[in-house]
């Protein structure tokens, strides 16, 4: 099963640097950071609010008005005619929601489709849940953001236990680890060294005012968290567990930010909107799975191999990969399993260095994918990322250099 009429302009696409936890976005209410930064990456590609039929809203952590969701994004980006629904599935996130654009579009229901994600992991919610019939009426509270990494209620473990049990089940230790932890320093380090590949689509200065609006507190042009790793530096590290195998060199850090990306229900509505050169770019298949409890990162190779064959292609007519890989761990697993070559997976960074804004980390991914294939002239991309549950998500893309 593929998807139809599922285009992507060139250049159609967006994010904010990500600023690490308690960062320089740690105050911004996200879904208002979230609108303005649409507003103005809309503008700066010249589309219309008028061209946009309807949206969704990727949050994942709740936050003042997001009871409203969607409907106050759209108001407030300048898009008030268009609608649609708020979605969360923790970090497939991003890939529910270009599932949704494509499920539209293929129905006919719209001509073009805005999907954009957005959260803070800074600051996240306290919430107490009133119990009148408690022992002295005395409810249960949740620190939304905390408690959620720390404790799967149906797993009964947390996320840094699940890329523990998954290290122990396929021989991983920390040397494979601490590889591509180095790998993928590396390759976000040689792509962001002239800035070039990142201006396609950072919307960038961000300008972070104070309450008022009035004050400039700080002026955001890259990724706030990035720390400079070494094979030394790594080796130096304590597991985080007592006996375990994975460091905080070997594992991603909450952040903050948002991303948005246009889809459309034609090719040639998708090049007539296109900037920054010619791509025709598809949204091919989706897939996604679910795998024994506690074994989260495994799960993006079921995931991944069924939106492979529901593509109608098989791992090695892959041209790039991008993941979301809050463990080091998730990339030597399906690097394993799909017989990938790790230098040719996630070619300009990942999740694992910039960071982990739970709903947007995808979209991310996904453009830096459609990025990665214009590069290399074309072909089959594929995007898989966990998520919350041991479950996981993946999509596959075609990008096409017109001749």
């Amino acid at each position: 099963m593929q998807f139809e009429n599922a285009w992507i302009p060139r250049g159609g696409y967006w994010s904010t640097p990500f600023c690490a936890w308690q960062g320089s976005f740690a105050s911004l209410p996200p879904i208002p950071f979230a609108a303005e930064t649409a507003r103005r990456a809309l503008a700066e590609r010249g589309v219309e609010a008028a061209e946009i039929d309807g949206l969704c809203l990727g949050t994942t952590v709740p936050s003042k008005h997001s009871f409203y969701g969607a409907p106050w994004f759209a108001g407030l980006a300048g898009l008030a005619h268009a609608t649609g629904p708020t979605i969360s599935q923790a970090c497939a996130t991003s890939v529910r929601c270009l599932v949704q654009a494509a499920q539209e579009l293929s129905l006919g229901t719209v001509g073009s489709y805005l999907a954009v994600a957005n959260d803070r992991t800074s600051n996240g919610p306290h919430v107490y849940y009133p119990a009148p019939d408690g022992i002295g009426g005395t409810g249960e509270s949740e620190n939304v953001v905390l408690d959620s990494f720390g404790y799967d209620p149906w797993a009964r473990n947390s996320m840094l236990e699940t890329a523990e049990n998954v290290a122990k089940a396929a021989g991983i230790g920390r040397d494979a680890q601490e590889e591509i932890a180095l790998l993928r320093h590396r390759q976000y380090g040689d792509s962001v060294r002239d800035g070039a590949f990142q201006s396609r689509y950072l919307v960038r200065p961000v300008e972070v005012r104070d309450a008022r609006g009035k004050r400039v507190l700080a002026t955001v042009t890259g990724d706030e968290g990035v720390h400079p790793t070494t094979a030394a530096g790594l080796a130096a590290l304590k597991p985080v567990l007592p006996g375990g195998t994975v460091t905080f060199g070997t594992q991603t850090h909450p952040a903050d930010g948002n991303a948005g990306i246009l889809l459309v229900n034609s090719r040639e509505r998708a090049r007539a909107m296109s900037r920054g050169g010619a791509a025709d770019v598809r949204l091919v298949s989706f897939g996604q799975a679910r795998v024994e409890a506690g074994h989260m990162p495994r799960a993006i190779v079921p995931a991944s191999q069924l939106a492979l064959r529901r593509a109608g292609i098989g791992a090695k007519d892959l041209e790039s990969v991008t993941t979301h890989n809050p463990f080091a761990v998730n990339d030597v697993v399906l690097a394993r399993e799909l017989r990938l070559d790790p230098e040719r997976m996630n070619r300009h960074g990942c999740s694992l260095v910039w960071g982990h804004p739970q709903g947007p980390t995808g979209l991310r991914s996904v453009i830096e994918l459609i990025e990665d294939l214009v590069e290399r002239g074309g072909g089959y991309g594929l995007f898989t990322g966990c998520a919350a549950g041991d479950s996981a998500a993946a999509v596959v893309l075609r990008v096409d250099i017109p001749g």
